[in-house]
Order: structure tokens, then sequence, then C-alpha cells
């Protein structure tokens, strides 16, 4: 594990969870990647008590995080690791230690993923990495990206079944009572605020008209386009202008975003909130439904309903 300071308790936490319990093949060292002493987020001081000549040899050198900002982490770091991978270990980072590994160049041309809140701020500024902001990790082989907090988990899982077997990463998710293998993707946790033209824009009025009549099957492009009194064509066009993406795509995801408040809130059939928000049932919602959130409107629902 390489520890930098200002590092969040909980992701630092994860690799010694489900690498350094009992009844694993694993001998896990804390590596201080930067002189100490080292705190977490919080203010909680850890004393790694390994510098980073432990990496040589490593078969596995986790990153847990990285502090905010944009700060580039330390060189000889960045050095230790580029010699650790290029020395044959498998390295990975989670949630933001993708931002290290981004900065060491182990990325460059590769899919990785990081929190998805984070995700838009490592594509901006490592043009050469390939974001996935939707998964909840990326296996690269020899590299191994994931997104936040509990994601960090699955991957760690994920190591541990890929080196050492489905048994024993049973065996560590039952002892953390967690999943052995989550379903899905990061998709489905982020929030999706409705994309608005200004109040000045005269496409205004026609998104809050949508919004307000989602439930009808009536309502599509065409419709929108005759009132905004424009042709297909010149709506379309000024509808990416305004809101970046196209008037299919936005409806479509409209609905999909009503049909996840409906998920979250009520207990009506998926087939009555499917007719609520435009589908002529369930069957019809489910593909748009996990195209944009990455699970089934089912599952979702067992996952995010607020009891009552």
């Amino acid at each position: 594990m390489l520890l930098f300071d200002s590092a969040p308790m909980f992701e630092t936490s994860v690799p010694l969870s489900v690498f350094g319990g009992g009844g694993t093949p694993f001998q896990v060292r804390a590596v201080a990647a930067e002189p100490g002493p080292l705190r977490t987020s919080a203010g909680l001081v850890l004393h790694a008590p390994h510098g980073l000549d432990a990496l040589d040899g490593a078969g596995m050198v986790v990153v847990p995080s990285w502090r905010l900002g944009d700060e580039d982490p330390p060189e000889p770091a960045l050095e230790a690791l580029r010699a650790a991978h290029a020395g044959g270990a498998t390295v990975v980072g989670l949630c933001r230690g993708a931002f290290v590994l981004a900065a060491a160049g182990l990325l460059d041309g590769r899919r990785a993923t990081t929190h998805w809140r984070f995700a838009p701020a490592l594509a901006e500024r490592y043009p050469d990495v390939r974001v996935d902001p939707a998964v909840l990790f990326v296996d690269e082989g020899t590299i191994v990206t994931s997104a936040g907090t509990a994601a960090g988990i699955d991957a760690c899982l994920h190591l541990v079944r890929r080196e050492v077997g489905a048994r024993t990463a049973g065996a560590i998710a039952r002892r953390m009572v967690v999943p052995p293998q989550r379903s899905g993707g990061q998709a489905q946790y982020i929030e999706r605020p409705v994309p608005e033209a200004g109040m000045d824009d005269p496409l205004a009025p026609v998104l809050e008209h949508a919004v307000r009549n989602l439930h009808d099957p009536e309502l599509g492009v065409d419709a929108l386009a005759n009132r905004a009194h424009m042709s297909r064509r010149s709506f379309d066009r000024r509808f990416r202008e305004a809101t970046g993406t196209s008037p299919l795509q936005w409806l479509l995801a409209q609905r999909v975003l009503h049909a996840q408040r409906l998920l979250e809130s009520s207990d009506q059939p998926i087939d009555a909130i499917a007719r609520q928000v435009g589908f002529a049932n369930g069957v019809a919602l489910r593909p748009h439904f996990r195209r944009v959130v990455g699970v089934a409107p089912q599952p979702y629902r067992d996952t995010f309903r607020t009891p009552a």
C-alpha cells in the first residue's frame, strides 16, 4: 500500500481489510509515499513503517487514494511506481488513486475509471487516458483502477478472485459482510440533474413543458420542435447548442430520471411507472433504463427504494 498524506480513511482501510485479513496468502506492507507524519483527511496520524524501496519485488502495489486539488504527486513516488510496474507488479489505483497512476504515465492509452465526481477532472488533466465514469472498476491486466469508496472493495475482491480464486474472495466477502461481486456500475449512483437552458432562452419553456408532460406517449421530438416553432433540423441544432445533447437522448434521459425517482419513492408496479413516464410498459422502459443507469429497473428499486 502506497500511502499519501491527507488520504481518506475509508479508502486507506480498504486494501488492508481485503488483503490483510486472516486466511489470505497476501503479505501487506504499508509504504510511506512521502515524508511523514502522514495524516488522513480526518486528521488521524498514520505510521507507515516502510519506505519506497519496499516496492522492489512487490507483486502488487495499491494506491488507495490521493488528496484533493491540482497538486502533482511527488516524483520519487511516481518513479517507484513506474519501476514496480516495469518489474512486473500489478499497480492498482482506488478512487483518486487513479490520478497518481495517471501522473506516472501508467494510464496513457488505457481505459480507466475513478469516482464519477472526479472523472471529468481526470479526463481533462490526462487526455491520453480513456476515462470510463460508469463502471465500478477497470481491469487492464497489470493496471487496475476503481471508482470511489465501496467500489474499491469491489476492485480488491476482484483481484483476490483473479489471483487466488473465487473461494478465497467469497470467504473475504462473507467476513466483510459485502457481496462477493456487485452487478451494474456506478452510473446507478450518479445524481443526474436536469439540463436546463437559461431562463431567457426560447427553449426554456419547451424543456419545462417536456418535463411536465413526460407521461404523454405522443411527446416526441417533432412535437417539441413544433412547440418551439422551429423545423426539426433547426430545433435539433439549437437544442444541442443549449444542452450538449440531442433532443431524443435528452427526452429519454428525463423519462428514465423520472422513473428512477418513482422507483425510489413508490410501490407502484414497474409497468405503471413506465406508463407514467411515457413508455408503453416495463418491457419498453427496461433497455433505456439499463442503458442510462447501468442496471434494470427492479435491481435499481431493490437497492434504492426508500422504506415507508
